[in-house]
Formats: structure tokens, sequence, C-alpha cells
């Protein structure tokens, strides 16, 4: 049987090498790199001489160049943007061409194209959105700590973000996830906003502009904000109180952050901003070494007692977790883990499959806390 063809659209960019090295690691050669700039595809090849791969000039905002890329690929892995901007392209292109997608964002907006446009499920495609580290594993994380010993959870509450650079598809999608990127065209999340009485609650929770955490090295600023996942998770954990906050520990990017509404509700330019976020996140790296951090903390019940189950996760990079989720889902796709049709990575892959395999690549670092069984207290090692 020949191998499947697995095609990587931004092969060359901060996520896409990344999940290049990931699906060799997972055993899948001869793939298709895809990309703007033929010399950085060719770098990514030869880190790899002996696996057969392609380079293939592509280009998500050309029609011509995403049909010549995507047609004889069995899967096509996007990993370009900005996403709230290209939104189905790609994977409307893999699905015109009789491929399955994987998207390491794509979200709410994705998925409403594809639908409007046909179940993918009725051609036995499928499309996997969100399979990245933030959506994607922020949720897969909490559910498998769910797992480890609680009989139910009644409450979440989780602290994610960072000190790295700023990738140009991170910041172009900041820019417009303040006014889409959510369902039905609404914003990506809601400021504020978290979980009580398992429905959303408006303004339940105050912004802390400089205040220390344990899990984060320095002082933070943190910024409540319920996102359509974390929604989707409380609903799908049961869970009766959910808090979420973005951790922002540099203060050139934060200080950006927080006049973001204002400049563009006056007019400027979000191009040019976006430019200054990337600029910003730079400044506040200067002299200090990259992180990222996911900390969770359930509470709920275990063998009918009150019990409490926590984990926090250190890595070097979140695109480097993104690549990793992108992979799995790809990988996920081709045994026929997933089934057909449009589904976000939170819902179809196993977490606990995600956990052995960053736990075997060395991507982060994990300790899990509390009194629940199945969490073994102060465990600390690599993830």
């Amino acid at each position: 049987m020949s191998r499947p063809v697995i095609g990587v659209l931004g092969a060359s960019g901060s996520v896409g090498r990344a999940a290049v090295g990931e699906l060799r690691a997972l055993g899948h050669s001869g793939l298709r790199l895809g990309g703007r700039t033929a010399s950085a595809l060719c770098e990514v090849a030869e880190e790899n001489p002996g696996g057969h791969d392609e380079t293939v000039w592509a280009d998500a905002t050309a029609p011509d160049g995403l049909r010549a890329f995507t047609e004889g690929c069995d899967i096509v892995l996007n990993c370009v943007g900005p996403t709230y901007r290209l939104r189905a392209t790609v994977a409307s292109a893999a699905l015109d061409a009789g491929a399955h997608c994987v998207d390491v964002a794509g979200d709410d907006p994705a998925a409403e194209d594809l639908l409007k446009g046909g179940d993918p499920a009725r051609d036995g495609r499928t499309v996997v959105l969100s399979a990245g580290a933030l959506p994607g594993l922020s949720s897969l994380l909490p559910r498998w700590l769910a797992g480890q010993g609680l009989d139910g959870v009644t409450a979440l509450t989780a602290y994610c973000g960072g000190l790295e650079p700023c990738s140009p598809t991170v910041a172009h999608d900041l820019m417009l996830s303040l006014s889409s990127g959510g369902a039905d065209g609404a914003a990506y999340g809601q400021a504020l906003a978290a979980v009580r009485g398992g429905r959303r609650a408006p303004r339940a929770l105050r912004t802390d502009e400089d205040t220390a955490h344990p899990a984060f090295p320095g002082r933070v600023a943190l910024q409540p904000y319920l996102s359509g996942e974390s929604e989707r998770l409380a609903g799908d954990l049961g869970v009766d109180r959910l808090d979420w906050y973005n951790v922002h520990p540099g203060p050139a990017v934060r200080a950006l952050l927080n006049s973001l509404p204002g400049r563009l509700a006056a007019g400027e330019d979000p191009d040019r901003l976006a430019e200054r976020l990337i600029l910003a996140a730079d400044l506040d790296l200067a002299g200090r070494k990259p992180y990222y951090v996911m900390d969770f903390a359930l509470s709920g019940t275990a063998s009918g007692a009150p019990a409490t189950a926590g984990a926090t996760l250190r890595a070097a990079s979140s695109y480097r977790l993104t690549a990793a989720v992108g992979a799995l889902a790809v990988d996920a796709v081709l045994r026929g883990a997933v089934p057909a049709g449009v589904h976000f990575a939170c819902d179809v892959l196993d977490p606990g499959a995600v956990v052995r395999h960053l736990r075997s690549h060395g991507a982060a670092d994990l300790r899990l806390t509390g009194t629940a069984a199945g969490a073994e207290p102060e465990e600390e090692g690599i993830l």
C-alpha cells in the first residue's frame, strides 16, 4: 500500500516547521511542503534528506496555487492564516481535491462556512478544526485531568499565557478576533465573562493588571476571558462555575492590548497595529527566556468526598504545542479514528493519547496536584 500524501501548508512558518517534525516523529514521510518562499521550504526538506519530501509553491490567497497544492493530497494540514480572514478557504480547497483537512485554527467561522456548503461526511471526508494549543489543547488537557480520579467536576479555573515571539498570523488574528472569530459572526470571546450556574455571566470577573501567580515567573496581568471553546468545555464537563484567565507577563504587549479597542474604533490600520504587537512581544522578550504555561484547577468529588485535581503544563513555545496537536489530528484521521464530517479537535481526539504523545516527545513539563485518587500529588516530569 502506498503512503498517504500529507500536505503541510505553511511548512516553513513557526507552527508548520514544528508540525513537519512532529509528523516525521509519528512515522510519516514523503510530505508535501507548501509555502510562498522556496528557499525556506527547501531548508525544511533538507532537515530530513532521506524523507523524500517535496516542496510546492502555494499561497492560500491564490486559488490556482492552492488548487495545485491540494491536488493529489490525501490530507492537508493547514498552518497558515490569518485564520479569521481565510476562514474555510484551505479546508474547502482540500475537500474539492478529495482530501481530508486538519486546521490548527479555523474555529467557528470555518465550521459555519463548511456546513453551509454541505456536510463533508456525505463524501466520506473529514475536517478537524481548532487543532492547536489554544483552542485545542486548552480543552483536551482539562478533559484528561477530569478523568484522573474525579467522579464529577463542579468548578474549573484556568490560567493560560506566556512570553514568546508573536507570529504575524497570531498578531493579525488577534486584531480580527475583536470583531469576529466566534459563532454567528460574534467576537471570538467575551472579556470579563465567566460561567456561573452553568451559564455565561457577563462582567463576573475583574482584570488584575499587576499580580503574582505560582505557575508564572514574576509579575503578570490577568485578563478574564470566556471563549466559545471554554464555554463549550464547561457544558461538556457539566461544571457549575468556570473562571478563565489569559495571562500577560509582558508590559509592552499588555499596554498595547489595553489600547486596541479604542485604536481600532478610531480607525487605525489593523495591519499596522499587528506590526506593533509583534514589536511589543519582541520588546517584552528581550533578554528573557520564552515560555508558555497552561494551569488548570478542578474541583469536584471522588468516591463521594470533595476532591481537587490540578495540572500545570510548562513549555518553551505554544507553537510547538500547536504543531503537536495538529500532527496528532492528522495521524488520527489517517488511522480512521475520526469519523467523517466537520469536528473540533477537542471533541474527537483522545485526551489521554495526546498526553502520552507529549510525554514521550518532551514537549513540556507537567506537574499534577490534588486529592483525587488518580492525580499523583506533586508529580513532576517531562510531558
